[in-house]
């Protein structure tokens, strides 16, 4: 009862090294094919963690990397004080929070639609058609919405000059970009996620609907009392992994539309974008560094956060 003797507890350590070891030799075939994506994200993932100094730091490219002089917190509160992290940290998320809550109900609208079609070549029509724009890239994108609102010679405005009407300004009207951003966003992988809801329509049984059917209920009470609840899962899962990434924005679609239009930076700015922009415009690496981390954390947070809730609400949604 006073536990195992020195010699068990040495032979059990022993046993459990040489049980690694086996494990190690025995499937090595599969440890070495899992070889390249440990060493993709050693090198590309956890060596770059060591720049997270610069956050702390007043860099000066002038002198080495480890010599720029430690400043502390002070790009921090910099950010803070200048209300700089308070806008970026509200346009981050607001964007990301519309793109995911309408980007998923709009999926689930769209995959529950296209499931009951019954006319095949539509059906298969329609899928195509609303996933194609997920392979535009977004220069293409960019490219397509400056000559449709182009002041001078832009689609919309000649149009309703033809009609008698004054041109609208788009480039300097703030407020409508992000109606804009948030309507092309959808556009663009409406598709995609509409699939993966699709799929999971396709695995649930038919044995459901037909006991539905039996029982007289139409086709939107089998709609709300199977296909929704069924979906649940999918939503949760894809919630969660959205939320982790919930502080990195968009940047290939804010900064390609947006470029370097300052007028539009009050409500189009994110954290991505501030970051690349400290790094190409004004090569302040240390504040750059410390927008990073402070986005990297909080998304850690939020996520680690939302999978406890979920997980003593339905252990069988949460992620771990």
């Amino acid at each position: 009862m006073g536990g195992l003797s020195p010699q068990l507890e040495s032979g059990t350590r022993k046993k459990r090294k040489k049980g690694f070891v086996h494990e190690l030799v025995h499937n090595r075939i599969l440890f070495l094919m899992l070889l390249p994506t440990l060493l993709f994200f050693l090198i590309n993932s956890y060596f770059p963690m060591v720049g997270v100094y610069y956050a702390f730091t007043q860099f000066d490219f002038n002198s080495g990397l480890f010599d720029a002089p430690f400043v502390g917190l002070k790009n921090f509160e910099f950010l803070w004080k200048s209300g700089t992290l308070v806008k970026l940290t509200l346009n981050t998320i607001g964007y990301n929070l519309a793109f995911i809550l309408l980007g998923n109900v709009l999926a689930i609208i769209c995959a529950i639609l296209l499931s009951e079609l019954r006319v095949k070549w539509f059906k298969k029509l329609t899928q195509s058609v609303m996933f194609l724009p997920y392979f535009v890239s977004f220069v293409i994108l960019s490219v397509i919405v400056y000559n449709v609102f182009n002041y001078d010679n832009g689609f919309l405005n000649t149009l309703l000059t033809q009609f008698g009407a004054n041109p609208v300004d788009v480039y300097n009207n703030p407020v409508i970009w992000i109606f804009l951003i948030i309507l092309f966003y959808l556009w663009k992988n409406l598709g995609y996620s509409m699939v993966i809801y699709l799929a999971s329509i396709t695995g649930i049984s038919e044995e459901y609907y037909e006991a539905a059917k039996i029982d007289g209920a139409h086709i939107f009470q089998r709609i709300w009392y199977i296909t929704v609840p069924m979906l649940k899962s999918t939503f949760v899962m894809l919630l969660l992994f959205s939320l982790g990434s919930i502080m990195k924005g968009q940047f290939d679609l804010f900064y390609q539309l947006i470029g370097n239009n300052g007028v539009l930076y009050n409500t189009t700015d994110i954290l991505d974008t501030y970051v690349f922009r400290s790094l190409k415009v004004t090569f302040d690496v240390g504040m750059a560094t410390a927008a990073g981390l402070y986005q990297s954390l909080f998304g850690f947070f939020l996520i680690m956060t939302v999978n406890y809730i979920i997980r003593k609400i339905n252990d069988d949604y949460a992620l771990f």
